[in-house]
């Protein structure tokens, strides 16, 4: 149930809030798009602190709005295409910042007021007033079953960061909430929800005592004879009947705010999820968390329906649509909890190439609670494309595992496994160890649209039976992208990056936007680039390739196509090619040199070339940067003997699997002095920054030929080529020859009497 549906079950809640919507003329926009609205602000993933994060927030909320009711306008109904067009022009008259932090404080607003009437309405009762504040550890006593075994909670629980609907501080005095952005509410953990499910069942164990008596009382009303105070007993049964379906009802309610609590939990827990898939930290641990509110809350909703099936029993009228109706809520809820605890806990490989062996698995989090356990079903597994994805999805396509086999867009080796659970953690799950993608249907491409472009999925699925009544779970894995040969992986892996980091918590497979802020894409970029290389980006880093990314008309958002589409300017390649292949060189070879700080590398050819001519050391510093021209070149630049800057010409992995980079600058007597990355550091000694990469040579010994191969071993030197050498003029990039000098080495000559010309160091 949305939020707003909530509040519109209370009469005074509503007119409390339509009011407060009015003020700005957005009561309108709040009742068309409710879901929407809900699902977008308390998904966000950053809480704004400063006046400007609050105004990038609120224009890309703004744009989002704006996109969304643009696509409502191509309803069939007529009187929703003028509402559409009326809140657009809304939109238009009120600032980003105002619309947004209005909206935001509304649903704050909103759920205090729920929680205040589920659980302030039941008189008598002690649940906390405010759902994201739990003060007091409650004592489970007076419960039909003790709890005691199902409702520990561990003193040692870690709650994770939660996003969400958090307070937008007043940017002036961030310690003071801003009565304009709206209250300060703090935000929830699991822990805290651990607590109040623990209450909430206390609460319960208050109604089934009632239920208890008002049973024993119904049967003695039965097997009595008749009194003259027969009607006044039977009155009296009514009205306790009556009051125990009132609490139920709001037992019902307060549940469905602790799933939809936990819910979210599990939904940040997956959009870190598929965040670490580019290398953000993640701590899967947390699920172990998240599992034991699920546990919890299926005990909750187990005691509330066989509390419903007893009080039905109590039949004091011929009628009660009332309580049949709160029964299939009941039942429907279990249902939906059981469907919803059904994830993928490690996630396959994102860029999955064909006849390649790879593992995924996935988890249940209810455990042992319904004694699955104890017949464990086997889950199966196909892969999905996006379209059948969405179609499955957001049509609701009934799921009959007799035909899914004929939805696979491939075939997959391996691709089922029996659920197992372990007693001591109390994980019940599938492990797919083995499993091999061996053909792949790929869907007709149209316009520049390439394999690298397209997004599949993995669908897990299985059959089991709950209280008498069969269950069908399944549930998708992040989407991945197939390929075929090993030079599909960097688009393929431009694609997979942009969803795993701008991706929205709750969406159709697998819709994505297709501009993002600067500010967005800095993070995503400094993520993926420190986890691969173990050093994150600077901020003249991120400068940098802010720079790379702009066209003629500089924008704050970069889109899809500048970031791996279209060519950068002058070059033959795009922006995320030439990324990718830095990345992939630093990582192969260069990761220890990145990491110690001696690699400037993002940095243009102009400002090298200023900052080295302003060193204090002059002739002989040098830095390194990555080359603006060739995919995956690292090239150095340094102050020649003329106190001009010279560029050598960019090596690239090709050049490091003949002589590493670190003993390439060893054989350089030019270079001297390191400029440092770190603009508050000083110059370092060449020897001292890259002494500990150097590889161990021996001495050069005499030329000696081998008596039996007779060759003459030889060792790789590199040296920079005089004006003249090559005829290279001041000015142009100058060239690191490497030469061979004779004595112990890697290469062989085949003749030694024809060896001439080799130029010793």
């Amino acid at each position: 149930m949305s939020l707003w549906k909530r509040i519109s079950s209370h009469v005074d809640c509503e007119q409390r809030m339509a009011a407060y919507y009015e003020e700005k003329g957005m009561l309108e926009l709040r009742l068309c798009l409710a879901p929407w609205i809900e699902d977008r602000i308390m998904s966000e993933q950053i809480t704004p602190n400063t006046t400007d994060q609050l105004e990038r927030v609120a224009l890309k909320f703004n744009e989002d709005l704006q996109q969304k009711l643009l696509s409502t306008r191509t309803a069939s109904d007529q009187a929703l295409k003028f509402r559409v067009v009326e809140l657009c022009a809304l939109i238009q008259r009120i600032s980003a910042v105002e619309l947004y932090t209005h909206l935001r404080s509304g649903l704050q607003k909103e759920l205090q007021l729920v929680t205040e009437k589920s659980v302030a309405a039941t008189a008598g009762q002690s649940m906390p007033l405010n759902p994201y504040n739990m003060n007091n550890t409650p004592m489970v006593t007076g419960y039909m079953v003790d709890p005691s075994d199902l409702l520990a909670v561990s003193n040692s629980c870690n709650p994770p960061v939660v996003q969400g609907i958090g307070p937008i501080h007043n940017v002036q005095n961030p310690g003071i909430a801003s009565p304009a952005l709206g209250m300060v509410t703090p935000k929830v953990e699991l822990y805290e929800v651990q607590h109040q499910i623990m209450q909430a069942l206390n609460e319960f164990g208050n109604c089934a005592n009632a239920l208890k008596l008002l049973a024993q009382n119904y049967s003695y009303m039965l097997n009595s004879t008749s009194s003259p105070n027969a009607e006044a007993a039977y009155r009296s049964l009514i009205e306790e009947k009556a009051a125990i379906v009132l609490t139920m009802r709001r037992s019902f309610m307060y549940y469905e705010s602790l799933h939809e609590m936990v819910i979210h939990e599990l939904k940040n827990w997956r959009h870190q999820q598929a965040q670490a898939g580019n290398g953000a930290p993640f701590n899967e641990s947390s699920l172990d968390d998240i599992q034991r509110c699920f546990e919890m809350l299926e005990s909750f909703i187990a005691h509330m329906l066989a509390a419903v099936k007893e009080l039905m029993r109590v039949r004091l009228v011929t009628e009660e649509p009332e309580l049949t109706h709160l029964l299939e809520q009941v039942q429907n809820a279990q249902k939906n909890l059981v469907c919803s605890a059904f994830i993928v806990d490690k996630q396959p490989p994102q860029v999955m190439k064909t006849n390649t062996r790879f593992a995924a698995s996935v988890r249940w989090l209810i455990g042992s609670q319904l004694g699955i356990h104890n017949n464990p079903p086997t889950v199966e597994c196909i892969i999905m494309s996006e379209i059948q994805s969405q179609r499955f999805v957001t049509r609701n396509t009934q799921m009959d595992n007799s035909s899914l086999s004929g939805q696979s867009s491939g075939e997959i080796q391996n691709a089922s496994s029996t659920m197992e659970y372990q007693q001591n953690n109390h994980v019940f799950s599938a492990s797919f160890r083995n499993m091999q993608l061996k053909k792949i249907k790929r869907a007709e491409k149209k316009g520049t649209e390439s394999v690298m472009d397209e997004k599949f999925a993995l669908f897990f699925y299985t059959t089991t039976t709950v209280n008498d009544f069969q269950i069908r779970v399944w549930t998708l894995s992040l989407p991945v992208v197939v390929i075929v040969h090993g030079n599909q992986e960097p688009q393929s892996w431009a694609t997979i990056t942009w969803d795993n980091a701008f991706a929205e918590i709750v969406r159709d497979p697998f819709m994505i936007t297709d501009r993002v802020t600067w500010a967005q894409l800095s993070v995503a970029l400094n993520i993926k680039f420190g986890s691969c290389t173990g050093r994150s980006l600077t901020i003249d880093n991120l400068d940098f390739l802010y720079e790379k990314l702009q066209r003629e008309e500089r924008s704050e958002y970069i889109t899809w196509n500048q970031f791996c589409k279209e060519p950068m300017p002058d070059r033959s390649f795009t922006f995320w090619e030439w990324f990718f292949a830095i990345m992939k060189l630093t990582k192969d070879h260069m990761l220890g040199m990145w990491k110690a700080g001696c690699i400037m590398g993002f940095i243009n050819k102009t400002k090298a070339q200023t900052d080295l001519l302003r060193s204090v050391y002059g002739i002989g510093t040098f830095l390194l940067r990555f080359s603006d021209s060739e995919l995956g070149g690292v090239t150095i630049a340094y102050v020649n003997e003329n106190g001009l800057v010279t560029m050598l010409a960019p090596w690239t992995a090709r050049d490091f699997q003949v002589l590493n980079l670190a003993d390439r600058i060893r054989d350089l007597d030019v270079l001297c002095w390191l400029h440092p990355s770190d603009r508050n550091a000083s110059p370092v000694k060449r020897d001292v920054a890259f002494g500990e990469f150097y590889s161990k040579r021996q001495e050069p010994e005499p030329l000696v030929l081998d008596p039996v191969t007779g060759y003459v071993k030889s060792t790789l030197h590199v040296h920079v080529c005089r004006n003249g050498e090559n005829g290279s003029t001041s000015g142009t990039p100058h060239h690191a020859q490497e030469s061979m000098q004779l004595g112990n080495g890697d290469f062989g000559m085949a003749d030694f009497d024809t060896i001439t010309n080799f130029e010793n160091f």
